[in-house]
C-alpha cells in the first residue's frame, strides 16, 4: 500500500528504537532481560507496526496498525519514565521530544487516512 522505508514517520521510529537500544545496554545486568528487554521490545513495535500497517490491503488495516503503534509509544513512554525514575537513564527528554514528533506525525497521517476513508464512503 505505502513503501514505508521512505516515510519519515517510520525512519524516526527506528531511531528512536535504535537509540533507546544503545542506552539500554548500560542498564544494570539483572534488568537486561526485564525492563531493558520491555523497552527494546515495546520500542521496536512502533516501527514495525508502521510497517506492517502499510503492507495492509485497506485503509482501514493500515489505520488499525498506526493505532497500535500508537499505543505502543505510550507503552514506551511509560517505561522510559520507570527507567528515568529508577536512575538507569538520566536525561529522558532527548526520547520524550522524539516521542513528540512520532506521536504529531502519527496523529497526522491518522487523519489524512481517516478522511480518506470518509471521502470513499
Amino acid at each position: 500500500m505505502y513503501n514505508y522505508r521512505d516515510m519519515s514517520l517510520w525512519q524516526v521510529s527506528m531511531e528512536l528504537y535504535v537509540d533507546i537500544h544503545r542506552c539500554t545496554q548500560t542498564f544494570p545486568k539483572f534488568e537486561q532481560y526485564e525492563l531493558a528487554a520491555h523497552i527494546r521490545k515495546t520500542a521496536l513495535s512502533i516501527p514495525s507496526n508502521i510497517a506492517e500497517g502499510s503492507g495492509r490491503k485497506t485503509t482501514k488495516e493500515y489505520l488499525r496498525f498506526l493505532d497500535i503503534a500508537n499505543g505502543s509509544l505510550s507503552e514506551f513512554e511509560t517505561q522510559l519514565e520507570a527507567a528515568n525514575r529508577l536512575g538507569y537513564i538520566q536525561d529522558i527528554m532527548p526520547y520524550i521530544s522524539k516521542i513528540a514528533q512520532i506521536r504529531s506525525m502519527l496523529s497526522g497521517l491518522c487523519r489524512s487516512l481517516a478522511a480518506k476513508i470518509n471521502t470513499v464512503q
